[in-house]
């Protein structure tokens, strides 16, 4: 199972297994990441699963849909790296992944 890093907002690491399949918001939600709040329960309509993904595995995960890219003018203080959590799908290919969990969520 892939290992996924989460930088809380008090600089906290969590590396995490997570499971192919599932999303990144799940596992972080499973696994009490703090930050996260998924008030939607990922279905992509609201924006408080935000996270910056780690420069060098944006190429990895992929920038954003056109759906998600509207869901995220509701965060706050998005950047280049910006993606909501509910739509990066855990693959093996993410092993290692590297994820920060800004300090306040749309």
């Amino acid at each position: 199972m892939p290992m996924i890093t989460f930088i809380e907002p008090d600089g906290t690491r969590r590396e995490i297994e997570a499971e192919v399949g599932s999303t990144l918001m799940e596992t972080a939600i499973r696994n009490g990441v703090r930050g996260i709040v998924a008030e939607c329960g990922g279905a992509c309509t609201c924006a408080t699963c935000h996270v910056y993904v780690e420069d060098e595995w944006f190429g990895v995960t992929g920038g954003p849909s056109s759906m998600e890219e509207d869901m995220l003018d509701f965060a706050f203080d998005v950047r280049d790296t910006s993606r909501l959590s509910c739509q990066i799908k855990i693959r093996d290919e993410l092993d290692g992944l590297v994820v920060n969990v800004p300090s306040r969520q749309g």
